[in-house]
């Protein structure tokens, strides 16, 4: 307890300090719908600027990589959280600056003349998709367009294009935004929701008395409208940064009418024009808008469809298992209440209890991926209970991945443990060599996950895209694994090493049994085994891949933990299903074949991948693009074949100890 409690304290100490590296502790543990901001009439509002991103190509550039106007006083980072470099944002602050409710139309800068090779660079990044994402308030920007099937449907996407490519071929920016700004006004004091919610740390932003207390506004929305106008010689004379301006050009901000082309040699003007509109959605809603997306009706729908058709295929499964057995068993007890029963009465699984718990090949490959598959299993259920709960929510950037980097490093205990209490049980009782065990436990799989990360971070750093890890990060992220993941994995084996190991109830023979030819493979079973808890995941799987890599907000962590739940039943009763079946055909060999009933999930799931990468992300641009694709679909197959292949073997043993436990054969 003494060393798991160092372990633990070495943990939290470490993650705290790497984590908060040059970042304010407001900002590392803000949870959206904790600490409102009420701005007074007139203060001055900043919004800030994110990577430049693009659905058809995954590398993140930075937003200054183009010939934007920047701040006067430079560019300089926000405060980022781990989770947010990971993920490629580059938060910086903007020129775009204007006042509480202050109705503004300014003019920004004339770039100098463009040279050939940035004009190329700009027609490429229009040509790639790639959009600005402006955040006010950390709301992103939503731009809304008229649905071409249905001209009555708005869509709603954050973010706006870089540029056009007009019909001409000619290439034009987006250089004039109509922002709008959606306020609410909290007449009454501070609200019950801003009362509960705040917390000693939130005080200082939150007024509960004087004069802000019936006044002041909370940014609930921030809207855009990009255009592309050719501002006249005569307007943007003699200009400065944030002077009044009003050009005829931009009258109107007709998004469908563009002027400003990109040519070589050519200068850039931008401007902007803000207006205030109060709204009546307050303050803790302002992300329904965001979470709406995606047509959430439909996505319940198929949720609840697909709970129910597994739910009742898994009911069907388990009753007739349990209708099998128990018939086996009856028959079995009814021999033996009249005699012992002989070698000729006795047939099917009772013939390989000698065997059954015979070593499997490889043991120690076995013990090392379930203790990594169990790790996986537990990042991702309390990862999504949290999230659930709304500690993670999409509005708070990167704490979804500060979360799975945080609980899978702890539970290295539960990996190191896994393992070699196995390895323990597999040798009946024999602690020798627990400890390669462990270091395996703590290397085998991040190794394969921190080998393909740095192959894909090198091709990402070579093509100077905001989504590679910095340098130091990547340094952080090698101390986390050696200096917490390794020692807590050691923790969890020792602990291990000493409890008692699971007896066997009834003893191997020295001699193999030999198994009988079969008709048919018994790999065949497992590969179809697969199909049912596919079916599962199906309907999730598409919103889970259209989050990663269509940009799409995914919210409904609750269904996500409910087919979670369901997937662990349904791989738990496959496998058991298959290994009851190879016993009953006198098969003893189930260890590695229960791994893999469940686990064959993940081919399935890599198909899917392929499938969708075929019909669903066609314009995925460039081989750079098609090389981060494939090694994120490999891990994360090779993920979920872990943490499924876990769950498997482990109702199979659980399966096999009981029927061999319940019956006793001399």
């Amino acid at each position: 307890m003494a060393s798991l409690s160092t372990s633990t304290v070495i943990c939290t100490i470490l993650f705290t300090l790497f984590v908060h590296l040059d970042i304010s502790p407001v900002s590392a543990f803000y949870l959206p719908g904790s600490y409102p901001h009420r701005y007074l009439d007139g203060e001055a509002l900043a919004a800030k600027v994110n990577s430049l991103t693009s659905a058809s190509s995954k590398l993140p550039f930075p937003y200054y990589s183009l010939p934007f106007c920047a701040p006067q006083d430079g560019v300089n980072r926000a405060a980022e959280s781990l989770g947010e470099l990971l993920l490629g944002d580059r938060i910086e602050t903007s020129p775009y600056r204007f006042s509480m409710f202050k109705n503004t139309s300014a003019f920004l800068c004339r770039t100098d003349p463009v040279s050939p090779a940035t004009a190329d660079l700009i027609k490429s990044r229009i040509n790639d998709a790639y959009h600005v994402n402006l955040l006010l308030d950390t709301l992103p920007v939503v731009r809304y367009v008229r649905n071409p099937i249905a001209p009555d449907v708005l869509l709603r996407s954050t973010g706006f294009p870089v540029g056009v490519r007009a019909d001409d071929g000619e290439y034009y920016v987006y250089n004039h935004l109509k922002l709008t700004v959606l306020v609410n006004k909290q007449k009454n004091g501070t609200s019950k929701v801003e009362a509960l919610m705040a917390t000693a740390d939130a005080a200082e932003l939150v007024s509960f008395s004087g004069k802000d207390a019936g006044g002041g506004y909370t940014v609930v929305g921030f809207e855009v409208v990009p255009c592309s106008v050719d501002h006249e010689d005569a307007a943007i004379t003699d200009k400065k940064m944030y002077d009044e301006f009003s050009s005829k050009a931009a009258a109107g901000c007709d998004p469908s009418i563009v002027g400003m082309r990109v040519q070589a040699n050519r200068p850039l003007a931008f401007s902007y024009e803000v207006a205030f509109m109060e709204s009546t959605v307050e303050w803790p809603s302002r992300w329904d808008a965001y979470l709406e997306m995606g047509g959430a009706q439909v996505h319940w729908f198929s949720i609840l469809n697909s709970i129910v058709v597994v739910a009742f295929l898994a009911a069907i499964v388990l009753v007739i298992l349990l209708r099998t057995v128990r018939r086996d068993l009856a028959q079995y007890e009814e021999l033996g209440s009249e005699a012992a029963p002989h070698d000729d009465d006795i047939a099917g699984w009772k013939l390989v209890a000698g065997d059954a718990f015979r070593e499997p090949g490889n043991p120690v490959l076995l013990c090392v991926m379930v203790g990594d598959g169990v790790r996986i299993l537990g990042m991702g259920v309390v990862t999504i209970l949290f999230a659930a709960l709304g500690f993670m929510s999409p509005a708070s950037r990167g704490a979804l991945v500060n979360g799975m980097l945080c609980f899978y490093l702890i539970l290295g205990v539960a990996a190191g443990y896994t393992s070699v209490r196995l390895w323990k049980t597999v040798q009946h009782g024999d602690t020798a060599g627990w400890k390669s065990v462990a270091w395996l436990a703590s290397f085998v799989f991040p190794g394969i996950g921190f080998a393909v990360f740095t192959a894909l971070n090198c091709v990402l750093w070579y093509n100077g895209s905001t989504g590679a890890v910095p340098f130091v990060l990547f340094v952080v992220v090698i101390l986390l694994w050696f200096f917490v993941s390794v020692p807590l994995t050691f923790v969890g084996g020792l602990a291990a090493s000493r409890v008692h190991h699971v007896e066997y109830p009834v003893k191997t023979n020295k001699i193999a049994r030999q198994v009988p030819a079969a008709q048919c493979s018994p790999w065949l079973f497992v590969v179809v085994a697969g199909t049912l808890p596919f079916g599962t995941l199906f309907i999730e799987l598409f919103f889970i891949m259209s989050s990663l890599w269509l940009g799409r907000v995914y919210y409904v962590f609750g269904f996500l933990l409910v087919v979670l739940g369901l997937l662990v039943a349904v791989c738990a009763e496959v496998s058991v299903v298959l290994t009851y079946m190879g016993l009953c055909v006198e098969d003893w060999r189930w260890w590695w074949r229960s791994f893999f009933a469940s686990g064959s999930v993940a081919a399935y799931i890599l198909g899917y991948a392929v499938y969708y990468l075929v019909f669903d992300l066609h314009s995925l641009s460039g081989p750079v693009s098609a090389a981060l694709y494939v090694g994120y679909s490999l891990l994360m197959a090779l993920a979920v074949m872990l943490a499924t292949g876990a769950v498997g073997l482990g109702a199979s043993f659980w399966f096999v100890y009981f029927i061999f436990s319940t019956v006793k054969l001399d």
